[in-house]
């Protein structure tokens, strides 16, 4: 893969990145001049792929495993990224729906646990350390953060993923609290918001066809690919967004 190296701009962080969304955004940001440390909790045959690719295009990556929802693993996953230079960007994009479908009262409370910690806590965790090794109060050199968000948030997921777009709320609010918070600091915080997209996430639950059954529902009557997604991370992350902080963008078609 040609990924047409330009200079490097620093290191970008992007969590979950193993497969879907998150590997095209470490592909995208590997295009840009990124050193790209893809994080991954347990494919990691998924992550040699995506830092394999980019080696081969040129690029600088390695894969670190870490569950975000541990503080002591995001510590540690911070710590390794500065092997490949100054840390620029961090891109929150792990998430899970507990690989279910059904009506909130079905949920198993293990399984909401384990929603929140790593959509919520896990966010959280990675936010607070990038706000310590990026911010010029601390002697960094700013930088931008990008939480993965979700359009579910609008309608909730009735039926289907309610404790997930409930976690996805969760992320909206921190983005633009956050974003208030160090916009003095040299940071920028901002989300993206991917309607029904195109990845291995509804397979994993058990709704292979929940894209093209949506369809219908779409404005423009399509899903998103991840490369779609990636793009509006990568504007966010560029210095054309200079004056963004705080945004929750939608990338979902009209929906």
């Amino acid at each position: 893969m040609d990924h047409g190296r330009v200079p490097d701009i620093g290191v970008a962080i992007v969590t979950g990145a193993s497969r879907g969304i998150g590997a095209a955004v470490a592909y995208a940001a590997a295009r840009a001049g990124y050193a790209v440390v893809v994080n991954y909790s347990e494919d990691s045959a998924g992550a040699k792929t995506v830092v394999e690719e980019i080696i081969g295009g040129g690029g600088k990556a390695l894969a670190v495993q870490a569950d975000v929802s541990r503080p002591a693993d995001v510590v540690r996953l911070f710590d390794e990224a500065v092997a490949l230079g100054p840390l620029a960007a961090v891109v929150n994009n792990a998430a899970i729906t507990g690989n279910l479908i059904g009506t909130l009262v079905e949920v198993p409370a293990e399984t909401v646990q384990r929603v929140v910690d790593v959509n919520v806590s896990g966010m959280i965790f990675m936010c607070q350390e990038a706000v310590r090794r990026l911010s010029t109060d601390n002697a960094g050199s700013g930088g931008s953060i990008v939480n993965i968000s979700s359009t579910a948030t609008k309608a909730g997921s009735p039926g289907t993923w309610v404790h997930y777009a409930a976690t996805k709320g969760a992320v909206d609010v921190l983005t633009v609290g956050l974003a208030a918070e160090v916009a003095k600091q040299g940071i920028r915080v901002n989300a993206v918001a991917p309607g029904s997209t195109n990845t291995g996430l509804h397979a994993a639950a058990g709704m292979p066809d929940r894209v093209e059954r949506l369809n219908p529902t779409i404005p423009m009557g399509r899903g998103a690919e991840p490369e779609e997604v990636a793009a509006a991370v990568m504007w966010l992350m560029s210095t054309d967004a200079g004056y963004v902080t705080g945004a929750v963008l939608p990338v979902s078609g009209g929906r």
